[in-house]
């Protein structure tokens, strides 16, 4: 659990990218004559000469596009076209920046303190731009929500206080769970916006939201199909349409141990859970005593385990297996992140898992710990 915390603390959304810059592109700046955008601005505690900063979102980084200088009075004006509606940074340095929805005809008034910017702007002109105000505000919020379960996790685990670690891992749940659905529900308020379409292809979990990221994506491809964002989602889905929770499990037949070839379809009849490993993952060997108590509670109620090794070295596998108390069945190719079965389900981080009906279809992805010990539970009744 403390990983995922820790992910979710990076995630600041695009906020988290203000100190990223590459060199600066070509601006695209000039009188609008009515067919640009115009962004009007009014700061104080900003000294006449103050620097104000335009940039495009890419898709790694920030690239600079256009500069400004404050006047006597605090005001600025950034002006000039874009190739497509998309977002930007407008920044002061790099502790005070917001981000701005910007396409052609836009004409945006933006007011704030130059020294407390982010959290105290004022967006007028652009419903695109104050969705992403408040988008920005949420993700403060949870991320502030997320540090402090992280230092009581801590304290608590330092302290060997297992029933207070436990208690805390499910407020952390219960506050990701507020946090997506106040996320979905901007989505579901702004559902033409490059906005939303930035927001469902980089800020909601595809495993555990692909009905609703998939939904939108059709929605995006009617109302923006020329639109990067909506590009980018529909790459970023399509291969994962073969592993989303309720399709049928791609078929894999790779050799276990002894050299002959198991079908994960061997074990159709029994809830299967197909489990991405390899024994140079420490967070692998780490996340077994969990699979390991789970196997034990369960193999005689209709449960079973298909691993699948990203190992190269085949006696470290071997090993692995016998070091850790692997009792099920175990499958490889031994040909590490090439392996067959980890291209059919798009894997590309271990540990991950599968977990299958007796139907051999998907109801669940990326258990660990409590969490597949508490959804068997409920299907093996």
């Amino acid at each position: 659990m403390i990983e995922k915390m820790k992910s979710i603390l990076l995630v600041t959304t695009v906020l988290g990218m203000a100190n990223a810059c590459s060199k600066s592109a070509t601006p695209t700046t000039g009188s609008t004559n009515g067919t640009g955008y115009q962004v009007s601005g009014q700061l104080t505690n900003a000294p006449a000469g103050t620097k104000v900063y335009l940039a495009e979102l890419g898709e790694t980084q920030f690239v600079s596009r256009d500069t400004a200088t404050v006047d006597e009075q605090g005001r600025f004006t950034l002006q000039g076209t874009v190739p497509e509606a998309g977002l930007y940074q407008v920044k002061v340095d790099d502790a005070n920046q917001v981000m701005l929805a910007l396409d052609n005809g836009s004409n945006i008034q933006l007011s704030g303190d130059a020294k407390k910017l982010t959290d105290g702007y004022v967006v007028k002109g652009s419903k695109d731009s104050e969705a992403l105000q408040q988008l920005g505000r949420t993700m403060v919020e949870s991320k502030r929500a997320m540090a402090l379960l992280e230092m009581r996790y801590n304290n608590s685990a330092q302290a060997g206080q297992s029933d207070s670690m436990k208690l805390i891992e499910g407020k952390f749940y219960a506050a990701q769970a507020q946090n997506t659905a106040k996320i979905k529900e901007l989505v579901r308020q702004n559902p033409n916006s490059v906005v939303s379409a930035f927001v469902v292809g980089n800020l909601l979990n595809p495993d555990e939201n692909f009905a609703f990221i998939d939904s939108m994506a059709t929605q995006f491809k009617k109302s923006m199909p020329d639109s990067r964002y909506t590009k980018a989602l529909s790459a970023k889905l399509d291969p994962l349409r073969a592993t989303a929770v309720g399709s049928a499990a791609p078929e894999i037949a790779l050799p276990a141990p002894d050299g002959k070839s198991v079908a994960l379809s061997s074990l159709r009849g029994k809830y299967v859970l197909i489990d991405f490993w390899a024994s140079w993952c420490g967070p692998c060997r780490k996340e077994n005593p969990n699979v390991v108590r789970a196997y034990n509670k369960y193999k005689g109620k209709g449960f079973e385990i298909y691993s699948v090794s990203f190992d190269q070295d085949r006696e470290k596998w071997l090993k692995a297996i016998q070091a850790d108390g692997l009792t099920w069945t175990h499958v490889s190719d031994l040909r590490g992140w090439e392996s067959a079965a980890g291209q059919a389900y798009g894997v590309k981080a271990i540990p991950q898992s599968v977990l299958l009906d007796p139907q051999g279809r998907i109801v669940a992805k990326n258990l660990r710990g409590d969490a597949l010990e508490a959804k068997l539970a409920s299907v093996l009744k």
